[in-house]
């Protein structure tokens, strides 16, 4: 018994250790293809620089990126925060009526479909130029998939939940609150977890735009900036501390639906002794 115990702790390791070897050595093995590339054809650094230029252009810049990394993150926690607020209540809206969800669902795709980049200018004159339009912007962007996650969390109900729920005569409300919004919990991890990276671009592509305001102080901003300058070892470590940035949200988000999933499924009575 110890020994299928240890064997089987060494396989919950190994499998750990791939978790996160695997990602490192797809990344070494693209640093140097990338590099054999520059010096194969011989690319002026201009057109596309070596990654250790890269890499040294972040570590010179690095107070300047984390700063702007600041910025943005604070611009896409909001976004992402008023996308989940905004989505869930909607998604309830959805749940509840059937003629509302095929009146107004329509209008939702729409919002997601049209380029976020022409109607951009239009919220930074509505908004103003500065924090509040980017986070509109973040907020439009990522907040499709909370709607449609949450939607299918609150009407994906077991037909035997409900019934059972007829026969005590519970009212709307209380089925609501009691049985649909508890299902949804998954469907609103799901769709954090999806909108996370899309609040981190949405908020990049709004400073884009309030940048040339001179109003803001983001990713944005700075990939404006070296952009500008044709500088594009610096551009090039922006858009890597940006995808970092999309990363770090991306796995705190999926820590905490961990954290949350859990509890859900233990005060729920699903977890197993």
């Amino acid at each position: 018994m110890a020994e299928i115990d240890s064997h089987r702790n060494a396989s919950v390791r190994g499998a750990r250790l791939a978790v996160i070897a695997a990602p490192i050595l797809v990344f070494i093995i693209f640093a140097l293809s990338w590099h054999a590339l520059v010096v194969l054809f011989k690319i002026p650094a201009v057109i596309l620089p070596k990654p250790l230029d890269v890499l040294t252009s972040m570590w010179t810049q690095r107070w300047e990126l984390l700063r702007a990394s600041w910025v943005t993150l604070q611009a896409a926690l909001l976004g992402l925060a008023a996308s989940a607020l905004i989505g869930s209540v909607i998604a309830v809206l959805f749940s509840q009526s059937r003629w509302i969800r095929t009146a107004f669902y329509p209008y939702v795709i729409f919002l997601q479909t049209v380029p976020i980049v022409a109607i951009a200018p239009l919220l930074m004159i509505w908004s103003g130029p500065g924090l509040r339009a980017v986070v509109l912007v973040s907020c439009i962007i990522s907040i499709f998939p909370i709607i449609s996650n949450v939607t299918s969390g609150l009407l994906s109900i077991d037909q035997n939940h409900l019934d059972l729920f007829r026969m005590q005569e519970a009212s709307r409300w209380q089925t609501l609150v009691k049985l649909r919004i508890p299902s949804a919990i998954p469907g609103l991890v799901l769709g954090l977890r999806v909108s996370c990276g899309l609040a981190v671009i949405g908020a990049i592509v709004g400073e884009l735009f309030v940048a040339s305001s001179g109003a803001y102080d983001g990713l944005g901003m700075v990939m404006m900036a070296k952009q500008a300058n044709l500088k594009i070892a610096d551009l090039m470590g922006t858009i890597l501390a940006s995808t970092c940035l999309g990363i770090l949200l991306f796995v705190a988000v999926q820590f905490l639906g961990s954290v949350v999933l859990r509890r859900w499924t233990k005060d729920a009575g699903f977890e197993s002794t």
